[in-house]
């Protein structure tokens, strides 16, 4: 479906997920490791903007959401919106209630909430990932690479390394291997090579 450019106002969209060795994200609705400096990099990530007063909107699949931990709402600077074609009234914590990706992405670049976000970013789970990578508003994937191999029964979707290249250094990002309770990871950012985008 293309996007009606009228009155949009073009949001950056952005992914960001820790993956272990075979792209797993999750194990029963919870993260298989324990990583907090790493958790702090995500919320510092997702909660920056560009100057007081402005939000980032975080989109999440239905499961996602309801398996995160109630205790990290509300976060500064975010407004969130769940993805179900099932539910009927915004979940405890959330702000909106859309359909489908394109939907999110609509409300984020439209009045009256085009003036006030600056970043749209994507949480998952998988089938969010897929329509945010396919998206052509999408220019970075925040992906650390958790080191290890857990068992996982949800995963980060393949992408076109070709298409999103590897950063060597990236503003804001820790370099090099960290380790965090024995566990090595690398926080990476993929950009997406924009002459193709529209």
């Amino acid at each position: 479906m293309e996007m009606n450019q009228d009155n949009m106002q073009r949001k950056p969209v952005r992914l960001i997920a820790a993956a272990c060795n075979n792209s797993g994200i999750g194990k029963d609705g919870k993260v298989p490791w324990n990583l907090p400096c790493e958790f702090q990099y995500f919320m510092s990530t997702i909660t920056r903007v560009s100057r007081p007063g402005k939000m980032n909107m975080m989109v999440w699949g239905k499961q996602c959401w309801f398996s995160h931990p109630k205790t990290s709402f509300p976060m500064a600077n975010m407004m969130h919106v769940v993805l179900s074609t099932k539910l009927d009234t915004v979940p405890d914590h959330a702000h909106f209630l859309c359909q489908d990706f394109e939907s999110a992405v609509r409300l984020a670049a439209q009045p009256p909430l085009a003036g006030l976000i600056d970043t749209v970013w994507v949480v998952g789970g998988t089938r969010v990932y897929k329509d945010a990578l396919k998206h052509p508003w999408c220019d970075l994937v925040y992906l650390t690479h958790v080191m290890a191999d857990f068992d996982c029964d949800v995963f980060f979707p393949e992408f076109d390394r070709g298409l999103f290249k590897l950063q060597e250094r990236f503003p804001d990002v820790p370099s090099g291997i960290q380790e965090e309770n024995g566990i090595k990871y690398k926080c990476q950012v993929f950009k997406r090579e924009m002459s193709d985008a529209v």
